[in-house]
């Protein structure tokens, strides 16, 4: 049985970086997607071919996150696990996972303190124009919607890598025979 990771969070939170990392231990029968792989518009024409949502490029992202979903699933159903790694809201995977009849995911909020998004932004990222208000705040809207819903979290400014690999491999594996 396939088995299904999907990694949301701000940007610096560290999604790119796991889901690299999850690529690069070669998994059998295990691929790794990534979201901006699309391309990403920018907002203006975001708002031009899918009309505002309820945060800059939200009606863009539902769509893009739903129709991600309808890729996914078509992967999961030839038995391969997948592990996918956007910047969503954790309601459009949800109403894409039910939509798309996928019932097994595990979802995972990657977050970490505003200081150290700053830096990883700043420093690391040289995108030092993300290292902004708008950035934390949408981090913090992220954060609270996933423990709404009851996501788990992973702290990835006091996890190392390595660690958050390794929860998300025990997920995986819970699936395989």
């Amino acid at each position: 049985m396939a088995s299904f990771v999907v990694l949301t969070g701000a940007s610096g939170a560290g999604k790119t970086t796991i889901a690299r990392s999850m690529g690069d231990l070669g998994l059998p029968n295990c691929e790794v997607h990534f979201f901006d792989s699309i391309g990403v518009p920018s907002v203006e024409r975001m708002y031009r071919d899918y009309g505002p949502g309820q945060e800059p490029g939200g009606t863009w992202q539902r769509t893009m996150t739903l129709e991600w979903m309808r890729r996914i699933r078509t992967i999961l159903d030839r038995g391969t696990s997948v592990v996918f790694e956007g910047q969503m809201r954790i309601a459009f995977v949800k109403e894409a996972l039910a939509e798309n009849q996928i019932r097994s995911a595990h979802l995972f909020l990657l977050d970490c303190d505003d200081t150290t998004r700053r830096e990883r932004l700043q420093m690391e990222r040289a995108q030092a124009d993300l290292a902004n208000r708008e950035m934390m705040n949408w981090a913090r809207y992220l954060r609270e919607e996933a423990y709404a819903a009851d996501i788990r979290v992973l702290d990835t400014g006091r996890l190392t890598v390595a660690e958050c690999v390794s929860v998300i491999v025990e997920c995986l594996d819970e699936g395989r025979p």
